[in-house]
């Protein structure tokens, strides 16, 4: 059984971090209270990925919300046979199938570990609470959300973009830290092109700067 599908132990008897991540980056947020502060390092927990090992897959409810401390993931979705790459994220981010987590249905969505990961989740039934007794929670889920809102508006973006040079630029403007860490392959079905084109494009930027 994945370990998102199993309860989750307490935070402090799982790691030798003072505090759960998800703590120390919603204090960054918003004032926490210490007993929203303690709740959450009780739910929390850790959770590792290999390299290329799935966290969700199509047909899963997405349970849990889950914050990057270490690595990339990528979210696709499958079109025949094909993989769409639909978003890459690394470290000090959070992730989850989103749409799935928040309406607790079903997704269409993989989640995939592109290196070796480790992450902190915290239970939706966990988050809720947060929302429901501790009234800070909710400035911090806005601003998560808002991030995440951004994030989908920078992807519609690179689509709308018709020049593939441009789109690549884009990436390295906006994504440098993930350039020499995600495989190629990503990077174009990211962009919404094929390998060979995101390989010119990269061999001509190179040429230009010599």
């Amino acid at each position: 059984m994945p370990l998102h599908n199993q309860p989750a132990e307490q935070w402090m008897s799982r790691t030798t971090m003072p505090e759960s991540p998800i703590v120390t980056v919603a204090k960054v947020l918003n004032p926490i209270s210490a007993d929203a502060q303690a709740y959450v390092n009780q739910k929390s927990f850790a959770h590792r990925l290999r390299k290329n090992e799935m966290l969700f897959t199509p047909g899963e409810v997405c349970s849990h919300l889950y914050f990057v401390r270490k690595g990339i993931l990528r979210g696709y979705v499958k079109d025949g046979i094909k993989d769409i790459t639909t978003w890459i994220t690394g470290e000090g981010e959070f992730v989850s199938a989103i749409a799935s987590f928040q309406l607790q249905q079903i997704t269409a969505e993989n989640v995939q570990a592109i290196e070796d990961c480790e992450l902190t989740g915290l239970h939706y039934d966990d988050l809720q609470y947060l929302y429901e007794n501790f009234p800070e929670a909710n400035i911090v889920g806005r601003k998560i959300y808002e991030k995440y809102y951004r994030d989908a508006e920078e992807r519609a973006f690179i689509a709308r973009l018709t020049e593939a040079t441009s789109k690549y630029k884009h990436f390295i403007a906006t994504k440098s830290q993930l350039l020499n860490r995600v495989p190629l392959k990503f990077i174009a079905s990211y962009l919404g092109m094929t390998l060979e084109t995101l390989s010119r494009i990269r061999s001509k930027l190179s040429q230009s700067k010599q």
